[in-house]
């Protein structure tokens, strides 16, 4: 379940530039006072502005990528390239000249692009060879190439189905792509197509990430080069051994069922198994991945020579991650390294081979995620950060200076949740960490391979998503977009009314509980508000934080709501601890916390008791339900997303991490079963769900429904035919926004009261 925030909805800007600290003009009054209304949010251009996604610098650094929303329609992206040395960004590859007329995704690439996340058309991701002559952009199923050298355009694929996960290989002399279940590679030289495998169909598919990997394990990819590209690592995955699970899928044209194949939590998982392709001789050879067959592949990566695979291997109680070392030549594989908990070992994507044989991964034995530097026979060799906070993310390696670049939410060896930041560390010795970026707001990077650079992205509370090249020291070389709060800006007409949050702590069991709270323009402290609690709730990155704020949350203030949120115990990057609290027994301390915001809103003068309302969508839907069947949350109004109800309805990666089997741990699912508690609902719900989800099943609302009417309770519901586990398209979030405030005009209200 990876994280949806209030559905789709969530209008904020990829994090970018601080205006402050790169001494960008401060931003003056607004001419003229403007309220925002939801439709405006949901209408071309977007409100964000120009915001630049997936952007890499090429393989030589002459040269930044980039994918940018059209303006007349914000769901359609574009390739965009920008030169280093300075000039105006020029677009590469225009999604509507090259395919005018965009038809129907096959069923299979839509499920890939719904557990990516990927909600728009056109390019949609790219990637370029390692000498930069290339970059390739797959668009509407079919493959392009884009030359460099003279900007030309060559399609690689015109086919009836669509060619999904393609790569250019390491050295730039294949394409490489999955058809029709099966892995393909395109000689670039010679143009002559080639078939790795032909096995694959029905329930037998190659070189894809199964449904568990691609939602749960965050993996989208089922096949990896080698370095020198002798070599591809490719899964197998045989899926008879699922269980059938009939979804009606309800459009607005009609409905059909969709025997789809999904592995509840206790059930069988699909087989998956690794096999090692010698691209030179066509030989195939199966790894060793262990007796036990019921495991999960999470992560797969080759040596810098390609003399060895490293292949992590998670055991399915997930209390277990294994770095095996895999000879490519014979399949052959050792146990290298492993990592252990009682509640489950976290898969990051924090593992770097280096060029003298040596690695980094990372681990939370120690209580935070910290990274350390390994022999290549699995030896720990030093701590390369310590400390009371957790690495987010390894984000390069200088290997000739030993610097390795890390981002963080931590000030001075200390967590520090609602910031982030890029640091630097040295393999040499174990260090106190060197913060490259400025504090004050929200920093993610991409640095390159030779970790002299980095494409930084910012934002904080007055600075919306911008992004730039810098080189290492922190110095901007350019901008890609600087997406300054100006007039001409999008939100421009709207910011002078545009409120900040504050942020505070609450206490609970223990631990430091983050909050932010957003009130009205023009707020009163001698009146009293009604309050809406956005909650998601479950494992997540969390959402308080010191960056540029959802024009949603806006809308919700200019209706005359507080907007508070709270990340409970569970939620966010933070220590195992904190994490971990929910394990076995989730829906429980995540709801004691969200008692303990309740309970401080209710000391506060100007927020009415009896007017407190809670919205999330996935998780935040889960937690919606469980507050408004919580008496000690006392609330008047929820509003729930598809939500998941039942958790042994939910898939086995997910569910059985933090809860489990049903069969190991009946009484935590049964407290955790939405219908167990709908005697105690105490206020007024509404109930959304897409008609089409396949992730959290439609079945997880309509026995709620049945429920509620079994036992006369009065409820709303909107449904969203065709739509799957977030609702998409302007029209459709105009729609929903509409319904939701509306729901709390008529149920906790608009206006302030003396």
């Amino acid at each position: 379940m990876r994280t949806f925030l209030l559905a789709s909805t969530i209008l904020m800007a990829a994090a970018a530039m601080p205006a402050l600290a790169q001494n960008a003009p401060v931003v003056a009054a607004a001419p003229a006072s403007n309220i925002l209304t939801v439709e405006r949010v949901f209408a071309n251009p977007s409100l964000a502005g120009p915001v630049a996604r997936g952007v890499s610098l090429s393989p030589d650094g002459e040269l930044l990528a980039f994918l940018r929303s059209r303006e007349d329609d914000v769901d359609v992206l574009d390739l965009w390239a920008a030169p280093v040395a300075g000039g105006e960004p020029f677009k590469l590859v225009d999604a509507r000249a090259l395919v005018p007329d965009a038809g129907e995704l096959s069923e299979a690439e839509k499920a890939r692009r719904e557990r990516m996340r990927i909600s728009q058309r056109g390019v949609v991701e790219y990637s370029w060879d390692e000498q930069g002559r290339y970059i390739l952009a797959p668009l509407e199923g079919d493959i392009f190439l884009a030359n460099r050298a003279d900007g030309s355009v060559r399609r690689l694929t015109e086919t009836a189905a669509d060619e999904i996960d393609a790569k250019v290989s390491p050295k730039g002399q294949f394409v490489s792509f999955v058809r029709d279940q099966n892995l393909y590679v395109v000689n670039l030289e010679t143009g002559a197509e080639q078939a790795i495998t032909a096995e694959g169909k029905d329930l037998i598919t190659w070189a894809t990430a199964e449904f568990i990997a691609q939602e749960e394990l965050d993996r989208d990819t089922g096949y990896w080069w080698s370095p020198t590209e002798r070599h591809i690592a490719l899964q197998r995955t045989d899926e008879s051994t699922v269980d059938i699970i009939p979804r009606l899928d309800i459009s607005g044209g009609g409905a059909s069922v969709v025997e789809q194949r999904y592995p509840r939590a206790g059930r069988p998982n699909a087989v998956v198994e690794l096999f090692i392709h010698d691209v030179t001789t066509g030989n195939r050879v199966q790894v060793d991945l262990g007796q036990d067959k019921d495991i999960y592949l999470g992560r797969v990566n080759w040596a810098t020579d390609g003399s060895v695979a490293y292949v992590q291997r998670l055991s399915r109680d997930q209390k277990t991650l294994d770095l095996l070392s895999v000879n490519p030549a014979t399949g052959a594989s050792r146990v290298i390294a492993s990592q252990t908990s009682d509640a489950w070992v976290e898969l990051t994507h924090d593992f770097k081979a280096l060029k003298d044989g040596t690695f980094i991964w990372s681990s939370e034995e120690t209580g935070w995620n910290h990274l350390y530097l390994y022999s290549k026979d699995g030896r720990r060799i030093r701590a390369i950060t310590r400390g009371d906070y957790p690495v987010k993310s390894l984000d390069g390696v200088n290997q000739e200076t030993g610097e390795v670049f890390f981002t963080a939410s931590m000030r001075d060896g200390k967590e520090l949740p609602i910031e982030q930041q890029l640091f630097k560390a040295s393999l040499k010795r174990t260090v106190t960490p060197t913060e490259i970026t400025p504090r004050g707001g929200w920093w993610s990077a991409s640095v390159n391979g030779t970790g002299t650079a980095y494409v930084g992205n910012y934002s904080d509370l007055n600075t919306p998503s911008q992004s730039a090249l810098y080189s290492i020291d922190g110095t901007r070389v350019r901008w890609i977009e600087e997406n300054r709060l100006e007039p001409g800006h999008p939100f421009w007409p709207f910011a002078e009314r545009q409120q900040k949050p504050t942020f505070g702590t609450l206490e609970s069991d223990g631990h430091t509980l983050v909050w932010q709270m957003t009130t009205p323009p023009d707020f009163d402290p001698s009146r009293k508000y009604p309050v809406v609690m956005q909650v998601y709730g479950g494992p997540s990155g969390g959402g308080v934080k010191r960056s540029w704020q959802p024009a949603t949350t806006q809308l919700l203030t200019e209706a005359g709501y507080i907007v508070f949120r709270l990340d409970n115990r569970g939620e966010g990057d933070r220590s195992a601890a904190f994490k971990q609290a929910l394990y076995l027994k989730m829906g429980q301390p995540e709801i004691e916390d969200q008692v303990i915001g309740a309970n401080y809103l209710r000391s506060l003068p100007y927020v009415d008791s009896d007017r407190i309302a809670m919205m999330g969508w996935s998780y935040g839907g889960f937690m919606s339900l469980m507050a408004l069947t919580e008496p000690k949350m006392g609330l008047a109004a929820a509003l729930a997303g598809a939500p998941p109800t039942e958790w042994s309805l939910y898939d086995t990666g997910y569910t059985e991490r933090y809860m489990s089997t049903p069969q190991a741990n009946v009484e935590g699912y049964a407290a955790s079963d939405v219908n167990n508690r709908l005697d105690n609902l105490t206020g007024r719900l509404l109930l959304m769900h897409g008609m089409a989800d396949d992730n959290v099943i439609f079945e997880n609302t309509t026995r709620v429904l049945n429920a509620l009417q079994e036992k006369s309770i009065p409820f709303e519901t909107m449904l969203y035919p065709g739509q799957r586990h977030g609702i998409r398209g302007n029209d459709r979030q105009l729609h929903q926004w509409r319904t939701y405030l509306d729901f709390l005009d008529r149920t906790i209200g608009t206006r302030a009261v003396n």
